[in-house]
Formats: C-alpha cells, structure tokens, sequence
C-alpha cells in the first residue's frame, strides 16, 4: 500500500518480479510455483485498466494464473509440472498446466513490450504502444475474429495520463517501475523459455 493509502499495482508488480529474478539468478535452482503464480496475479490489473481492447487477454490471463496457483497446492516447481504434463503426455492438450504456463508467458511478454514502448514514445495516446505490443505478442496465435475486436477496442484505451492515475503513479514513478519490470520479467522469461526448450517443447503453440 501507497503511503496515502492508495493501492500501488505497478510497484507490487516490479517488487514481485525482482524477487523471482534474485531467486532465478541466485539459487540456480527450480523456480517455485506459488510465488511465480502470485507475481503473476499482481500482473492481472493491468490489463483491466487498458479496457476492452485486452478484456481476452485479461480473462484468459486470469484464469491460466489461477490455475497455477492451484497447481502449486499438489506440485512444487515450474520444473516438476512440465516433466509430469511431459510423462503423461498431456503437454499441448486444452488445459494442461504447461500449455497455461505458455500462455501466462505470453501475458508478461505483452507488458513487458508494452513498457518498453510506453517508455520508448511521446505524447499521451497509448494505441500505438499497445497495437506494437499486441501484434507482436499475441496477433500471430489469434484468430481473425479477436484481431477484429481487439483493433476497435484500441479506440477506447485510456490515455497515458488516465493510465497513470489508475496506478496512481506519475510518469516519473511508473518509468522506474516499468524499467524494473522490463528487467526483472526478461530473467523470470527467459527461464520459462529455458524450460520449453531444453524439454524440446517449443514456444510457438
């Protein structure tokens, strides 16, 4: 909580990722289920407050996060999952927990391209860091249909100055914030790469 009282989601965000990337750099070791899918979770937010144009990325974010958590319940690491979908062969079915650990990937991927853009642009329209990240993200694995939606919905995403005061940030507070992420979330990224691709898995399904 903000010292005013007020919630600070990007800050819970950037602390959370920087704690899993220490872990990941630091122990070597399998990264934990529970706090990755609570890093995750604190993620969500975000794509309420860019409106209709991400509600499919946000409904489907949401319920891949909340069945990790619920994985972490009988299953310890992102490592065990994977080789227990792998053993039983259930990888790339509907609902796997590898195939919703690919797609929560993808939700961190998308935000940490839209900070990068949001920083990387002037002027206070966020359509252009938002198609960049969306084409770039998730328009390959989409049907025409939600491509349809989602580029009408960019009409209606909050300017940059609406954006920052739903997080209660200023531009200066939210650039720190979000340059942490891009860094932090590149780490946490990468080792879930790592991970489809030393099993032979892939990344693009």
């Amino acid at each position: 909580m903000a010292q005013d009282g007020r919630e600070k989601p990007l800050q819970k965000i950037s602390e959370a990722f920087k704690d899993l990337a220490t872990t990941i750099n630091s122990q070597h070791s399998d990264l934990e289920i529970a706090p990755f899918s609570h890093a995750c979770s604190l993620v969500s937010p975000l794509f309420s407050c860019l409106g209709i144009a991400f509600k499919f990325a946000e409904m489907d974010y949401v319920a891949k996060v909340n069945d990790l958590a619920e994985t972490s319940k009988s299953i310890a690491t992102l490592k065990i999952m994977i080789d227990q979908d792998i053993q039983a062969k259930t990888v790339r079915k509907q609902g796997s927990h590898t195939r919703n650990l690919l797609r929560v990937k993808r939700g961190l991927d998308m935000v940490k391209v839209l900070f990068e853009q949001i920083i990387a642009t002037e002027g206070n329209l966020l359509k252009d860091a938002a198609s960049t990240s969306y084409t770039q993200v998730f328009a390959p694995y989409h049907g025409w249909v939600i491509r349809k939606a989602v580029a009408a919905g960019m009409y209606a995403l909050p300017t940059r100055s609406q954006l920052m005061l739903k997080l209660n940030e200023d531009d200066n507070s939210a650039r720190v914030q979000m340059e942490n992420y891009i860094a932090t979330s590149e780490v946490v990224i990468g080792y879930i790469e790592k991970l489809f691709n030393s099993n032979e898995l892939g990344l693009d399904w």
